[in-house]
Formats: structure tokens, sequence, C-alpha cells
């Protein structure tokens, strides 16, 4: 079994930055952050490879937001830059077993999912 709790939201100004966390147990694999707007579907943010030596974004975020991981700490980040009204949503660690296709960002694909932590940058 994996388990994931993510950490590090918060309310910044548009403009700002933010970096969060997620602490992981178990075998994670492949790895991602997703996020979710109230009424809105839940959409993937970035993935990144077993070893984090890949990774991929959702156009909307891409040049802004980085994606990185700690192994040897079982932590994943997700660094975000330069940020928008528009990113203000709950962010979600997500984690499959799979080796293979670790560019996708769809739900459907991952397993394993944390609680989530709430980012907000008002107008």
């Amino acid at each position: 079994q994996v388990q994931l709790q993510e950490s590090g939201g918060g309310s910044v100004q548009s403009g700002g930055s933010l970096k969060l966390s997620c602490a992981a147990s178990g075998d994670t694999r492949c790895m991602a952050w997703f996020r979710q707007a109230p009424g809105k579907e839940r959409e993937g943010v970035a993935a990144i490879s077993p070893a984090g030596a890949s990774t991929n974004y959702a156009d909307s975020v891409m040049g802004r937001f980085t994606i990185s991981r700690d192994n040897a700490k079982r932590t994943l980040y997700l660094q975000l830059n330069t940020l928008k009204p528009e990113d203000t949503a709950m962010y979600y660690c997500a984690a499959r077993w799979p080796t293979s296709g670790f560019q996708r960002l769809d739900v459907s694909a991952f397993n394993f999912w944390g609680q989530g932590t709430q980012v907000t940058s008002p107008h």
C-alpha cells in the first residue's frame, strides 16, 4: 500500500510563490500533482518519472511550476511560481505503480491519492 500526505498550501498574492510537499510511504514509482477547483474536474498539473529524470507539465503551468522528488526522503515537491488567480484549487499528490508512461496526467492512471492541500491566489 501507499500513503501520501500533502503540505505547504496557503494563500499567496498573485505573482507570489509556494512550495508544496508530499510525504510518501510505500512503493510510489511514478508520481504526479493534480488540482481541482470548485465546480471543475480534477486536472493533471505535473508528472515525474520514478528516478526523477523526466517530467511532464500541463500547458497551463509550463514555465511556472516545477515538479521534483527526493527518493531518499520519500518526498515529492511542487514549486509554484508566478501564481495566478486561476491556480486557486485543492492540490493533490498521486502515485501509480506502473513504471512506464510516467508522463500520464489522467486521473484514471493513478492508484493512490493524498488528502489534498489548498492553494489560494486571490485577485
